[in-house]
C-alpha cells in the first residue's frame, strides 16, 4: 500500500496483504475475490433456452457438418471418432468450462475479464478481439455465399444441375470445362466465385456476391442495433431449424440402398491409425474450433447469466450437442457414401461396363444408352431413386444458409460488448469498416484469401490465446482459487479434477499441439488449391512472397497483444515505482521496520473499513 502523505510526516513505499484488496494485480494474483457483491445492471438473457441456443449456435457450425465428417473419412472412421471423444473430455470440456465460469464470475467481456484477474493479462483479450475480427470478416463471406446459393436455388433447372452450352447453327456445344470436371464444380467456380487461375489475378470484383456480402453485414448489424433479448430470439429458428432438416437428411439418406455399408465404415475402429501424429493433431484441432475457444464470445455470452447459473453443467450440455451434431452430420454422410458406392451413375449398373475408357467415353448420354443397351424405363427408375435425394438439394442450401448465418450473427453482436458500449453510430461504423475490408474476398481470388484466413489467421493466434488463459487462471490466479470462486457463486465445489486438468493436461495438451503447429509451419512451405481453368482441375500452388508476408502479419497481429500489453503494464510498474523513489520516498530497511509497524492504519486511530484495510485511491497509470 501507498500511505497518503497527509497521514504521517514521513511517506514511504511498502507491501502488505493491503495489496491484495484490489482488483487487478500486477504481480499475478488478483487483489480480490472474483465475485462481486455489488448489484450489477448488466443485462441478461431472456430465458435459459435463448442463451443455450445461442451458446449452440456459436459453437456448432461448418466444422460439424462438414469438416468433421470429412476428417472421420479420412483418419479411419470409428479410431478418429474415438480420439475425438478422448481429446474432447481432456481438452474441450475444461477450457469450455473455465471461460464460461470466468465471463459469469466476473460479468464483463473478454478484455474486462483479464484485466480484472490481472492488469498484465489484458493482452489475451485484445488478441481475442483481433482474432474475432479476422474470423468475423471472411466468416460473413461465407454468409454471402450462402445467400447467393439460396438464391440460385429458387431457379428451374437449377443452375448446377447441367452443364452450359452455347448455340450454333447446328447443334449445342457443351461447355468443355464443365464436361471435364462437374456440372457443380464448374457453377461453384464460374458462375460463383468467376474465380481465377491464381492468387496473384484479382478479377475484379464480382457484383452478385458484392451484394449478399452487403446483405450479411446488414443482417449482424441490426443484429447488433436490436442488442442481445432481440438476436436471441432470431436463434430460436437459427439454431433449430438446421437440426430439424438434418435428422430429415438422416432418415431419407438411411433409407437408401447401402447406408448401411457406409455406417459399418463410419463405426468400425482402426486403431493403427492412433500412431499417426497427424492424426493426433487434427483432432485436437477440430475439437478447439469446434467448441469455439479463444474467441471471447463463450465469455461474453456467459456474462450476461445471472450470477448463480449453473454453468458446469452448462458446459457438459453444449459440449454434448456439439459432439452429438457432428456424429449426426457423419451419419448422414457416410449413408450417402454408402449409397453412392452402391451406384454410382446408371451406367455402371450394367454388368461389366468400363465407364472410363472406350470410343464412346466422353459422348453425349444418349449414345451411352444405344451402346450398353440401357432401357429407358431403367434409366427413369434410377433416375426416381436420385430425384428422392435431388429434390433436398434446395434444403441443403437453407441448411448451409442457417448455420452459417447463425454462426455469424453469433459471432459478432455479443463481442463487441468487449470493446464498448454499442452506440448506433458507432455500430453502424464498424459494420461499414467490415464490409469495405470484406471486398477483398468477393473478387475473382477472394476464394484464395478466405482460404488464408481461415488457415492462418485463426489457428496459431487460438492456441496462443487458449494456452495463455489456462495458464493464467491455473498459475497466475490459482486453479484452486478459481474453483473457490466457483464454489461462492454456484454454493457447491466443481470435481477437483478440473483443477488436475487446468494446470497440467490440457495446457499441456495445447502447448504440445502448438509446438506441432509450428513445426508444420515452418518445415513445409504454405501452399494453396488454386483452379485451373484450361485444364479444368484443382492445383497446389505455393504462396508468392507478398502472399507470405501477408499470412506472417497476419498471424503477428492476431497474436501480438499478449506480449506488448504484458510488457507495457510492466514498464508501467517500474516506471512508477522508479518515479516514487526518486521523489524522495524512502524505501524502509530492516531497521526501520519497527517504525513502520509503529506507523500502521490502526495506531493512526482512523476509521478503517470492516477488512481493516486502508482505502487509497490508485494513482493514473495504476490499479
Amino acid at each position: 500500500c501507498e500511505f497518503d502523505r497527509n497521514i504521517s510526516s514521513r511517506s514511504h513505499s511498502c507491501k502488505s496483504k493491503a495489496d491484495i484488496e484490489v482488483a487487478g494485480d500486477p504481480e499475478g494474483e488478483s487483489r480480490q475475490d472474483l465475485l462481486s457483491e455489488k448489484p450489477d445492471a448488466r443485462p441478461t438473457w431472456g430465458s435459459k433456452a435463448q442463451y443455450i441456443l445461442a451458446q449452440v449456435g456459436f459453437s456448432v457450425g461448418l466444422g460439424n457438418v462438414w469438416r468433421f465428417p470429412y476428417l472421420c473419412h479420412q483418419n479411419g472412421g470409428g479410431s478418429f471418432l474415438l480420439l475425438y471423444l478422448l481429446l474432447l473430455f481432456i481438452i474441450g470440456i475444461p477450457l469450455f468450462f473455465l471461460e464460461l465460469a470466468a465471463g459469469q464470475i466476473i460479468r464483463q467481456g473478454s478484455i474486462g475479464v483479464w484485466k480484472h484477474i490481472s492488469p498484465r493479462l489484458i493482452g489475451i483479450g485484445f488478441a481475442s478481439c483481433v482474432v474475432c475480427s479476422f474470423v468475423a470478416l471472411y466468416y460473413n463471406v461465407i454468409m454471402a455465399w450462402s445467400l447467393f446459393y439460396l438464391g440460385s436455388s429458387f431457379q428451374f433447372p437449377l443452375p448446377w444441375s447441367d452443364c452450359p452450352g452455347a448455340e450454333n447453327e447446328t447443334a449445342t456445344v457443351t461447355e468443355s470445362e464443365c464436361m471435364d470436371s462437374s456440372p457443380t464444380i464448374y457453377f461453384w467456380n464460374r458462375k460463383a466465385l468467376h474465380i481465377t487461375n491464381s492468387i496473384e489475378e484479382s478479377g475484379g470484383l464480382d457484383p452478385a456476391l458484392t451484394g449478399c456480402l452487403f446483405a450479411a453485414w446488414m443482417l449482424v448489424c441490426l443484429a447488433m442495433i436490436k442488442g442481445i433479448k432481440s438476436s436471441g430470439k432470431v436463434l430460436y429458428f437459427s439454431s433449430l431449424f438446421p437440426y430439424m432438416v438434418l435428422l430429415c437428411f438422416l432418415v431419407r439418406a438411411l433409407l437408401l440402398e447401402g447406408a448401411a455399408d457406409g455406417i459399418k465404415i463410419m463405426f468400425t475402429p482402426k486403431l493403427s491409425i492412433w500412431g499417426d501424429m497427424q492424426v493426433w493433431r487434427q483432432a485436437a484441432t477440430q475439437v478447439f474450433f469446434a467448441l469455439g475457444l479463444g474467441f471471447g464470445t463463450i465469455i461474453a455470452y456467459s456474462s450476461y447469466n445471472p450470477q448463480h447459473n449453473n454453468c458446469h453443467i452448462d458446459g457438459l450440455l453444449v459440449s454434448g450437442i456439439n459432439f452429438l451434431t457432428s456424429v449426426l452430420a457423419t451419419l448422414v454422410v457416410f449413408a450417402v457414401l454408402g449409397f453412392r458406392a452402391n451406384f454410382h451413375d446408371v451406367v455402371s449398373w450394367v454388368e461389366g461396363c468400363d465407364v472410363t475408357s472406350g470410343p464412346w467415353f466422353g459422348s453425349e448420354f444418349e449414345v451411352w444408352l444405344c451402346v450398353y443397351s440401357v432401357s429407358v424405363c431403367l434409366v427413369w427408375g434410377r433416375r426416381g431413386v436420385a430425384a428422392g435425394v435431388a429434390a433436398m438439394v434446395w434444403f441443403w442450401t437453407v441448411v448451409a444458409f442457417c448455420l452459417w448465418g447463425g454462426l455469424g450473427l453469433s459471432l459478432i453482436p455479443i463481442h463487441a460488448n468487449g470493446f464498448f458500449v454499442c452506440f448506433l453510430s458507432l455500430t453502424v461504423l464498424c459494420c461499414i469498416i467490415g464490409f469495405l475490408l470484406g471486398l477483398i474476398f468477393v473478387q475473382g481470388s477472394g476464394n484464395y484469401f478466405v482460404t488464408m484466413f481461415d488457415d492462418y489467421s485463426a489457428t496459431l493466434p487460438l492456441l496462443i490465446v487458449v494456452a495463455s488463459e489456462a495458464f493464467a487462471i491455473a498459475w497466475i490466479y490459482g486453479a484452486d482459487r478459481f474453483l473457490d470462486d466457483i464454489e461462492n457463486m454456484l454454493g457447491w465445489r466443481p470435481w477437483k479434477i478440473y483443477s488436475y486438468m487446468w494446470r497440467f493436461v490440457s495446457l499441456a495438451a495445447m502447448l504440445c499441439l502448438l509446438l506441432a503447429s509450428l513445426v508444420h509451419l515452418v518445415m513445409k512451405r504454405p501452399t494453396y488449391t488454386a483452379w485451373n481453368r484450361e485444364k479444368a482441375e484443382e492445383q497446389q500452388l505455393e504462396y508468392p512472397p507478398w502472399a507470405l508476408g501477408l499470412l506472417i502479419s497476419l498471424i503477428v497481429v492476431a497474436a501480438v497483444p499478449i506480449p506488448v500489453m504484458f510488457l507495457r503494464q510492466l514498464l508501467l510498474e517500474r516506471f512508477s515505482q522508479y518515479s516514487h523513489n526518486s521523489g524522495q520516498i524512502p524505501v524502509p530497511t530492516e531497521e526501520e521496520d519497527g517504525v513502520h509497524e509503529k506507523e500502521s492504519p490502526a495506531d493512526l486511530d482512523l476509521d478503517l473499513p470492516g477488512h481493516g484495510y486502508l482505502l487509497v485511491p490508485a494513482e493514473e497509470g495504476q490499479e
